[in-house]
């Protein structure tokens, strides 16, 4: 190897080595936060940092997720004199102390390896702490390795797994018992070495361990937006997935396992396990630890993580996952159409990013932006689309009144009299109470004074005080323009508040006399819900999807018709079901409803464009071609817009969206895009 390859190699194992670090610090943020128990992490890191919710729920699931596979080895292993967990690439991992404190350690050894760099400071940060000497009794601590601690129950080796021979070498001068059933352990350990080598680790370990159960926690599907993220995080950190294009999914990786001399494999993404193999009251507990608006990004998350077991021997396979059979999610898979739509950047110079906003469209050719969240953070933003005969341009407002910060609201239009802008949150904690009227017209649109200049348009925004019982102040909830006894109502369904997780709840708003009213609604109320989506049709609402009880998406669609009192509730039955999603934007098109992107979780992929039509309860699902986009396209937390275009076509404009993408960053749809509908409808 030449010298300038060795350097390139040491420094891609440095870069390897460092995520131990960030990972041990989330794992004792997700710890201190009682997500789980673990006394031990602590006395590996020299201070405590405070992580972001998801990052702690992200942490919380896959050590959960490991834990239960320990656990289901031991419970099968438990009559066994012998038994062994080796533990691959583990960092500075507590597993041996945990189990020490719970007592599970009856006739088990626990090996572990790693980069003799990352053992030597392990076994120095052993040998200076009293709490874990304590657990390990007399042991033997060596600088020069490749055993660095040695005790009777644990072995810490510094050991390059990629070198077969010399594991081989040094786990059988340690003690290791090849016959003896035996745990292998893998969290995002085999990813970071290229293909040959983790896949020569797979074959040699079914080869010389007859009786074994392989976990393995890593990353899958690279080929979505969320995917594209998450692996050029890794590549800019030096860290390159390399399994990741090999085997970019659960049946890639299951077959992966077959092929080398595993009996039996199950893999689950995280989304599977979080919901089919922790109960309910524990999900319960973990939800209500810290506020947590992130629903996106975690489901995202946990559907581009898996857990996996792989088997070799009766004993053992005893001890594989289970696929979940009583999932709350339904097994619903989408059925996309041949034909593909279009994705194409906006025509005109635009630059609009933004999570969580509002639009409306005030005018043909110009739409409104409110709130939502960018790079600078949480604003009061509001802008407007300008059709140009150049293309759209974004311009600036200039407002009497200030709208304050606001994710997760509705702006809604009433023709000739402006629009409402109600709810919305600056922070999980924080609901906005204040309901606002926006007036203002195109008349009020100036152009630039200067070249690089925004134009600037005036909108007159002033504070609603309506009388009635108002609703709770909530976000992520719809707000549809209805009609009734010759009056406009402002019909808001669900949402969430700082107290509920999921609201059910209607709503009436007379707009014209400002108060808040009830109007009877008869039929069975939909289940509570929040991030769906509502438009008005046939003289009510349809509302479709959502965000449901246990955060499960729904894939129901209602239908709210008007009656000589008042409105009854309608379920409408679509074939083929629609996937169940939410976080999607919605539009009626004469008698076709058209879902736009969204989050759902049991499909590849994500959401495109459902089109459904509500007198015949036909529904076909569409892919998007997003080849046009230089971008990866996120469409969640995005508004859309139909529209008016002179040639007749139907073209939907989305804009804004994008997430945190866990520990990746945070990834804004840079500009808006279009879709046109007119093959579909």
């Amino acid at each position: 190897m030449s010298v300038n390859k060795k350097k390139q190699k040491q420094a891609r194992d440095a870069a390897v080595q460092g995520t131990n670090d960030s990972s041990v610090l989330s794992k004792v943020s997700a710890a201190t936060q009682g997500y789980f128990l673990d006394d031990y992490l602590k006395h590996f890191v020299c201070k405590v940092y405070r992580r972001a919710p998801l990052i702690n729920r992200g942490y919380y699931v896959r050590w959960k997720a490991i834990d239960h596979c320990v656990k289901q080895f031991l419970r099968v292993t438990e009559s066994c004199p012998r038994r062994q967990v080796l533990t691959l690439g583990a960092g500075f991992d507590s597993l041996y102390f945990r189990l020490h404190a719970e007592g599970a350690l009856n006739g088990l050894v626990l090996f572990e390896l790693d980069f003799p760099d990352v053992t030597r400071r392990k076994a120095a940060l052993i040998s200076n702490s009293t709490p874990l000497k304590e657990c390990l009794g007399p042991f033997s601590h060596s600088t020069t390795g490749p055993v660095y601690v040695h005790g009777d129950q644990y072995c810490l080796l510094g050991v390059d797994v990629r070198e077969n021979a010399q594991v081989e070498e040094a786990l059988s001068g340690a003690g290791l018992d090849w016959s003896a059933p035996t745990l292998l352990l893998s969290e995002v350990v085999l990813t970071y070495m290229e293909t040959q080598w983790s896949d020569a680790v797979i074959c040699w370990a079914a080869r010389l361990l007859p009786q074994s159960l392989f976990v393995m926690y890593e990353q899958i599907r690279p080929h979505n937006p969320f995917g594209r993220v998450m692996e050029d995080h890794f590549l800019k950190l030096n860290s390159t997935l390399h399994a990741l294009r090999r085997y970019p999914d659960l049946a890639a990786q299951t077959n992966r396992f077959l092929d080398r001399g595993w009996e039996q494999c199950v893999c689950l993404d995280m989304n599977d396990f979080y919901l089919g193999h922790i109960a309910e009251k524990e999900r319960c507990r973990v939800e209500s630890l810290e506020p947590f608006d992130e629903f996106e990004e975690w489901h995202h998350k946990c559907s581009h993580y898996f857990i996996l077991t792989a088997s070799r021997g009766s004993l053992t396979s005893q001890a594989l996952l289970s696929h979940p059979t009583g999932s709350p999610i339904p097994a619903v898979r989408a059925l996309l159409s041949s034909h593909s739509l279009v994705v194409r950047p906006m025509d005109g110079d635009l630059c609009v990013e933004g999570l969580g906003m509002a639009s409306v469209s005030l005018a043909p050719g110009l739409v409104l932006l409110s709130g939502g969240s960018g790079r600078g953070g949480r604003g009061h933003i509001a802008r407007v689309l300008v059709r140009k005969k150049a293309g759209w341009r974004c311009a600036s407002v200039d407002s009497s009144t200030d709208w304050a910060a606001r994710l997760h609201h509705t702006v809604t239009l009433v023709p000739g009299w402006g629009a409402v802008v109600f709810g919305g949150r600056s922070s999980p904690l924080n609901p906005i109470r204040t309901l606002l009227r926006v007036t203002g017209d195109a008349c009020d649109l100036t152009d630039p004074v200067a070249p690089g200049d925004q134009a600037l348009m005036k909108l007159s925004v002033t504070e609603m005080v309506c009388s009635g019982q108002p609703p709770r102040p909530r976000w992520r909830h719809t707000a549809t323009l209805l009609r009734h006894k010759g009056q406009n109502f402002l019909f808001v369904f669900g949402g969430r508040s700082e107290a509920v997780a999921g609201l059910g709840d209607a709503h009436f708003l007379c707009i014209d006399d400002q108060r808040w009213t009830e109007i009877p609604i008869e039929g069975t109320t939909p289940e509570p819900r929040f991030s769906h989506s509502a438009c008005p049709y046939a003289g009510g609402a349809v509302i479709c999807g959502g965000l449901g009880g246990g955060s499960v998406p729904l894939g129901d669609t209602v239908i709210l018709r008007p009656t000589p009192t008042g409105f009854r509730w309608e379920k409408l039955l679509l074939l083929p079901a629609l996937v169940p999603r939410y976080s999607h934007s919605a539009h009626v098109i004469g008698d076709r409803l058209v879902l736009v992107g969204g989050v759902w979780l049991q499909a590849d992929g994500v959401p495109g464009v459902a089109v459904a039509d509500l007198t015949t309860g036909a529904s076909v699902e569409f892919g998007l071609d997003t080849s046009a986009v230089p971008w990866p396209l996120m469409l969640h937390c995005f508004c859309s817009e139909l529209l008016d275009d002179s040639d007749g076509s139907t073209t939907v404009a989305l804009i804004g969206g994008g997430g945190n993408c866990f520990s990746f960053g945070t990834h804004h749809n840079p500009g808006p895009v279009t879709v046109d509908l007119k093959d579909v409808l």
